[in-house]
């Protein structure tokens, strides 16, 4: 028994509020610019984006994040090389989520969307060369997973590409668009609530013990996006009048609710769980005293402290990010947003699905360059897209350093 487990509460709640602040950071950049494309368009305002991202966030971390998470703690380093050293493992837990975090929130206040997924494997990396050395960090992996942080965009751009050539051929240049987006859109609704539907089925229900088959699973999914359809049209009959009044952009102003929170959803599968994995592995290791499992069930008041973290730093630091991806990258209307924001989801989730991490913000990116290029490169704002990428390329290195400097601060602060 080390000293660093003589006061098993203590460690708690000092892993607790760093765990914060990585929550706070992923909500002040990743939930930001998840929802930039519905500000930005004017689809949503900040305060029912908030609501929205509050609510889907917390539902896609509890119901589909758990394979994530996994996949970042066993695939970049084994946790049982640090089995004789959990003292160390723990301070390289806060150490990576304090590194992270910061990153994350410094980026925020410049505006730019930086990606969680790259500032924790960043900060991961620093601590396992730190502490264990270069040959220990599993580089095979993290070379997979950056082969996505570069087919993740590519597949998003192409994706939104097509989707808002689709709903500019089927909708905007109909002769009568108000028209062809009551009985067009529903469609579009559909496929939103099919792919989100089978993420539940296949990854969520088995929370509950309820386990379906491939068909079931599939039957699910149909249940649930034709009951979103139905509803879709319904709200787009009562909103006729107003969308002949307003034009065809309202129609999918409507819209981007349904994706706005499918983009939630998407994003709390796939990167929520990089706020609280690491702090799960801390209480996990304190708790079992020094036991390092490679999984660890997530408490209640864990996924509590993240999403209550998430919407702090939308709400407090939010609006930078949410800028520049609504704005600077290219002017949005609701239909390029939504074609931007359904062409991310899809992408997130299906790698939610499989377990595989990527970068929301490089997918969401993609998706908003690949709209812009819809109307035309002249559309793109170049320069704004050169700053972004280069915040891309600092990331890790950013992440590593610092966690290195807090790994050094805590084991001199703790005497380990």
């Amino acid at each position: 028994m080390t000293d660093l487990f003589l006061d098993p509460i203590f460690i708690i709640i000092i892993a607790s509020v760093i765990g914060f602040v990585m929550a706070f950071g992923i909500g002040a950049n990743d939930v930001a610019n998840a929802m930039g494309t519905s500000v930005g368009s004017k689809a949503l305002t900040l305060k029912q984006a908030i609501i929205i991202a509050a609510i889907f966030e917390f539902l896609g971390a509890y119901l589909a994040g758990g394979e994530v998470t996994s996949t970042i703690r066993k695939g970049i380093v084994d946790p049982s090389i640090y089995q004789k050293n959990p003292d160390i493992f723990i301070i390289g837990m806060m150490s990576a989520s304090l590194g992270a975090g910061l990153w994350l929130v410094l980026a925020s206040k410049r505006g730019w969307p930086v990606s969680t997924t790259h500032s924790i494997v960043g900060a991961i990396i620093g601590f396992v060369i730190i502490s264990k050395g270069y040959s220990n960090v599993s580089w095979g992996t993290v070379g997979s997973i950056a082969s996505s942080w570069v087919t993740s965009p590519l597949v998003s751009g192409v994706l939104a590409f097509i989707l808002f050539l689709s709903a500019k051929k089927l909708i905007l240049d109909k002769h009568n668009p108000g028209k062809a987006a009551i009985k067009i859109i529903p469609f579009y609704s559909f496929y939103v609530a099919f792919v989100i539907s089978l993420v539940i089925a296949k990854k969520g229900l088995s929370n509950t013990g309820i386990v379906l088959n491939d068909q079931e699973v599939i039957i699910f999914g149909i249940l649930i996006g034709l009951i979103t359809a139905f509803l879709t049209f319904i709200l787009l009959i009562r909103n006729s009048e107003n969308i002949k009044k307003n034009g065809v952009e309202s129609a999918f102003a409507i819209l981007m609710i349904i994706s706005a929170s499918a983009m939630a959803f998407a994003h709390g599968s796939n990167d929520v769980a990089n706020a609280i994995g690491p702090l799960s592995a801390v209480v996990s290791t304190v708790q079992s005293e020094g036991m390092i499992s490679s999984q660890s069930g997530v408490q209640p008041w864990v996924l509590f402290i993240g999403a209550i973290g998430i919407v702090f730093g939308l709400t407090i630091l939010g609006k930078n990010v949410i800028k520049t991806v609504g704005e600077n990258i290219t002017t949005l209307t609701p239909s390029l947003g939504f074609s931007a924001e359904l062409a991310t989801a899809s992408t997130v989730v299906v790698a939610s699905y499989i377990g595989f991490p990527i970068s929301t913000t490089h997918t969401l990116v993609g998706g908003v360059i690949g709209v812009g290029l819809a109307k035309g490169v002249s559309h793109l704002n170049l320069a704004s897209i050169g700053r972004i990428v280069t915040s891309w390329l600092i990331t890790i290195p950013v992440g590593a350093t610092l966690c290195i400097l807090f790994y050094v601060v805590l084991r001199l602060i703790f005497n380990v």
